[in-house]
This record gives structure tokens, C-alpha cells and sequence, in this order.
């Protein structure tokens, strides 16, 4: 939606350090003499890179899902083809196309989900072949210096829409570890704009692997350009590898006793990553004017910081119904653990016949505003005869995994266990006298005056 705009700007105007050298690189005299001439110059020294990449999500925006009810194990499932509230449309109902003009002022202009999409949108989504490898735009992850001006969508002479691509030899010559900015101008743009889906800002002042000098893959170790996710209930499609805190930090990783006896079942993310933010309500049903007199959803958000998360069991498995999609999990089942999460709350148009959550296409109602339009191009799009639209609300749980705090500021004993603590302990399933123990002083008086006996 305004994802193609803001990358434009945002990177034509933030000039991005690189992490190697184009010295460093030992294709950089190969690629002077010859030019970039797209994956086939990266292959020269990494043949079947481009086919490789073919098959990952960043490529499919989609694959099998486990962890979550309801759905065919033996499909894919995606940003490819999921309806839920945060985008309420997917690559096939809103893939990258121009809108009708606007009746104000005439003019257009592109939009799609897939505006992210590594390839050049002839290639598109799930594509596969020598075409779609040629397409694959290695250069908007491994260059330092990729100028996203160049990812502007326009129509061929065939009149296609295209996504352009930085293919320069400059930007060829600073190929480096990806930077924060190469990951971060797709994922924290994601859902409409700056910090809107996942709420977090990776820099220095926000999170402490950032303050660190670390980079996104330091954590997300990709090898085969497959990259390790953790389980959101809100993200479905991975490459088949998790990660989790424990891949870098050890089971008990607290100098402490007390606090290790915790992370059987307390999450890392609980006491480490207190607050988020981002969109946490968004309404498709009523698109509000802006000054260039398009159109836009209602969206409430918060900057980062400013959100605090809400707690529950979590088994790593997803309930996922029309109004609801969040954590599976209980005290009692021996498998879950207390984690963070931010409440997004998404109104949109079911079916009444069936109960099912439908799918809008953005282009009418961006245009004109009239969201039923949208509403009824989609589903001539899925091929849904049957439907009658009512407005409803969906309530999602995002997890919280990023924004780490430095320990100074982590969660300690009264935060959770002083009478008016974080953990509303009778929600998460505790008696009125284990909640009476739970939130006595006796836990952590000790504990809590040594500590401020020692920082005084």
C-alpha cells in the first residue's frame, strides 16, 4: 500500500554504511571488467544460488504449515494466499498493479503486497524456471549501497508492471553481509507503512543485540538462503529451520538461581523485551482521505516503546479461527511457557453465509474509497459466487521477539509479583491462593533490597 512509496524515499534519502569493503570482495575485478549482469554474474562463483533461492519463503511467501489448526497440512500457506486483518488481502487478490485514477484528480499509481518481492514482478511470487532465476534481485539483500529509488513498479512496452531493480556495477561492487537496512526496508515497512505490522525499530536505542553492533543474520544464521524464524503466531511460512534465544544463550544464562529456575516457565522474550508497538487497530471497513486524495484504512498505532504486551501460555502451536488467531497452550500441558505478545484488533467483512473472514482487493476502495467494491473484486478474483458481506472484528496475537531490552531494563521480581505486577496470574490459570503466594513480598524482599542497597 504505501510500502513502494516509503522505500523509494526512505532509501534514496538514508545513506547506508556497508559492512564489507567493495575491496573485499574477491568478484569485485571481475565484476569491474564485465558489469553486473544479475544472477549470472553472482553465479560465476555461486552456481545454483538463484534456483536455491527459488524455494524460500522470501521467494514463495509461503510453505507447509504445522503449528497451526484449521489448515490443510498438505498446502502452503502464505503471504502468498492468507486472509487475516493486518493485511486482509494476500499476493493473489492484491498482487502489484495500477489502480483505477483517482475521480478528484485523475491521477494512479501502484500498489500490491508484493511490492517487497525479490523478483522483477513478471517473475513473480512462487515462480520457478530460468526466467524466474534471472529475475531474482540478489543485489536488494548483498549491496550496501542498493539505490531503492531503482524499485520503482512501471509498465514495459507489452504494458506488464514491472518492478525495477538496482542492477549497477557500483551497487555490485559493495556487496556485504545484508545490513540491518537491506532486512529492515521490507520488514519494518510491512502492513502499510513504518511500523505498522511488527511494531519494533531494530537500532541502538531500542534493542541491545543493536546497541551491540549486531546485524539481523548474526541471529537469523542463513545458510542456502534459508533463514531461521522463531514461531509468531502470527508469521506461518518459514523455511523449516526456528530459532530461538537458546541458539545463542544457554538454557540457564543468569548468574542468578533465582531467575533460572524461571525460564522452565517463563519465555526469555517475558522479562527481556517489556515493551513493543506498532498498528494495534485497523479497520478496512472504513478507508479514510488523505492530501494526495487516495485512500487508506483507519489504522491506530504506537511508536516503539510505547505498547505494553500481554501475556499467555504459548506451546508454539496456534489457535486460528475467522475472529481469532493467537496462542494454543496451559499451565498444565508441560509444554508451555508464559510469553509477551501485542493485541492487534483488525475489522474487516465476513461472509455471513459461512462465517469466513473475506478478502478485499485495496485497488477500488484506495481509488474511491468504497471498501464493498473491494470487497466484490476479490472475490470474483477467488471465484466466490456465494457470499453476503457483515462487518466483524479479529483479534490476533503478534509475538513479541525483537526490541530487546538491555538488562538494566528487563523485567525483575515485583515487577511480575507485587500486587499490581504485569502477570495477571488468575488469567493465566493460577488459584486465589496460589495467587496470594505468588504476589506476597516474602518472594523477593531480600532479593530486591540488596539490589537497592547495592545501587544506592
Amino acid at each position: 500500500m504505501k510500502n513502494t512509496t516509503f522505500i523509494a524515499t526512505l532509501m534514496a534519502s538514508v545513506a547506508v554504511a556497508a559492512l564489507v569493503q567493495a575491496k573485499d570482495h574477491p568478484g569485485k575485478e571481475y565484476i569491474q571488467k564485465n558489469g553486473y549482469q544479475g544472477p549470472a554474474t553472482c553465479e560465476v562463483c555461486h552456481p545454483g544460488a538463484a534456483k536455491e533461492f527459488l524455494n524460500s519463503v522470501h521467494w514463495k511467501h509461503a510453505s507447509k504449515v504445522d503449528n497451526v489448526e484449521n489448515i490443510d497440512p498438505k498446502q502452503e500457506y502464505g503471504m502468498k494466499n492468507r486472509i487475516y486483518t493486518m493485511c486482509n488481502g494476500n499476493d493473489i487478490v492484491n498482487n502489484l498493479k495500477e489502480i483505477p485514477p483517482s475521480p478528484e484528480t485523475g491521477k494512479t499509481k501502484y500498489s500490491g503486497c508484493n511490492s517487497c518481492h525479490p523478483g522483477n514482478h513478471i517473475q513473480d511470487v512462487g515462480s520457478t524456471g530460468p526466467e524466474a532465476e534471472a529475475a531474482v534481485d540478489c543485489l536488494v539483500c548483498h549491496s550496501s549501497t542498493y539505490d531503492h529509488s531503482k524499485r520503482k513498479p512501471f509498465k514495459d512496452e507489452k504494458g506488464n508492471v514491472v518492478l525495477g531493480q538496482d542492477r549497477s556495477t557500483d551497487a555490485a561492487l559493495s556487496i556485504a553481509t545484508p545490513t540491518v537496512k537491506n532486512c529492515m526496508t521490507c520488514h519494518e515497512a510491512a502492513g502499510g507503512g513504518v511500523l505498522v505490522k511488527r511494531g519494533f525499530a531494530f537500532n541502538k536505542e531500542h534493542d541491545v543485540h543493536a546497541a551491540k553492533g549486531m546485524v539481523c543474520v548474526d541471529c537469523h544464521k542463513t545458510k542456502n538462503h534459508k533463514i531461521p524464524t522463531g514461531y509468531d503466531p502470527n508469521n506461518w511460512a518459514h523455511d523449516g529451520v526456528r530459532l530461538s534465544c537458546t541458539d545463542c544463550h544457554t538454557a540457564k544464562p543468569h548468574k542468578d538461581e533465582d531467575y533460572n529456575r524461571h525460564t522452565a516457565r517463563i519465555a526469555c522474550q517475558t522479562c527481556h523485551i517489556p515493551r513493543t508497538g506498532g498498528a494495534f487497530a485497523k479497520d478496512f471497513t472504513k478507508w479514510e482521505q488523505l492530501s494526495n486524495k487516495f485512500y487508506e484504512p483507519t489504522t491506530l498505532k504506537k511508536e516503539a516503546n510505547e505498547t505494553a504486551p500481554v501475556y499467555a501460555w504459548y506451546n508454539l502451536t496456534v489457535a486460528n479461527r475467522p475472529d481469532f488467531i493467537g496462542p494454543k497452550g496451559d499451565r498444565k500441558d508441560g509444554k508451555s511457557k508464559i510469553y509477551p505478545f501485542k493485541i492487534f484488533q483488525g475489522k474487516a467483512y465476513f461472509n455471513k453465509k459461512d462465517g469466513q473472514l473475506l478478502s478485499m482487493d485495496f485497488a477500488p476502495p484506495m481509488a474511491t474509497g468504497d471498501t464493498l467494491a473491494g470487497v466484490a473484486s476479490a472475490a470474483k478474483i477467488l471465484g466466490i459466487k456465494d457470499y453476503e458481506p457483515v462487518p466483524g472484528w479479529q483479534t490476533i496475537y503478534f509475538g513479541s521477539n525483537h526490541q530487546v531490552a538491555p538488562k538494566e531494563k528487563a523485567l525483575t521480581c515485583y515487577n511480575c509479583h507485587a500486587p499490581n505486577g504485569i502477570l495477571n496470574f488468575r488469567e493465566l490459570g493460577y488459584s486465589s491462593d496460589e495467587v496470594k503466594k505468588l504476589t506476597s513480598p516474602e518472594l523477593y524482599f531480600e532479593k530486591i533490597a540488596e539490589k537497592m542497597r547495592e545501587e544506592w
